[in-house]
């Protein structure tokens, strides 16, 4: 479903974790399509460069991971028109457990990643919400 906007974002550089960029991108994208008073609207440029890092929290007797963490370091810039109006860091983690199953692991890798990088876009969509209510 489609929410509507009162502005639009005019452009999106995306620097870093192509993976997270690509769910990023998509996720903001949708705000990039032009509507019918699109004049009107305010237009918002993004700058994004993400990072993803997984480590290993606990490991069992042997060894051998039990636990990882996969933590995603976004730094996004929002300006119009050359005037930065946002510069911030948004850190999302989750903790989850190994698995012997090394396919499962993945899928459940690629699943958090998907949740961590939503709840970034829907924290940046937020703040350009936030900046058109001043």
């Amino acid at each position: 479903f489609k929410k509507s906007y009162n502005f639009k974002i005019e452009e999106i550089k995306l620097n870093g974790d192509k993976t997270i960029n690509s769910i990023l991108d998509n996720k903001l994208k949708f705000i990039k399509t032009s509507d019918a008073n699109v004049s009107k609207l305010k237009k918002y440029f993004i700058n994004l460069n993400t990072k993803k890092e997984k480590k290993v929290i606990s490991k069992d007797s042997k060894g051998d991971p039990s636990k990882f963490e996969i933590s995603i370091l976004t730094n996004y810039e929002i300006s119009d028109n050359q005037k930065l109006l946002i510069s911030r860091e948004i850190e999302q983690t989750n903790i989850y457990n190994n698995n012997s199953d090394k396919f499962k692991l993945e899928q459940s890798e690629k699943t958090i990643i998907d949740n961590l990088s939503e709840k970034i876009a829907e924290t940046i969509i937020s703040s350009i919400i936030n900046l058109n209510d001043n």
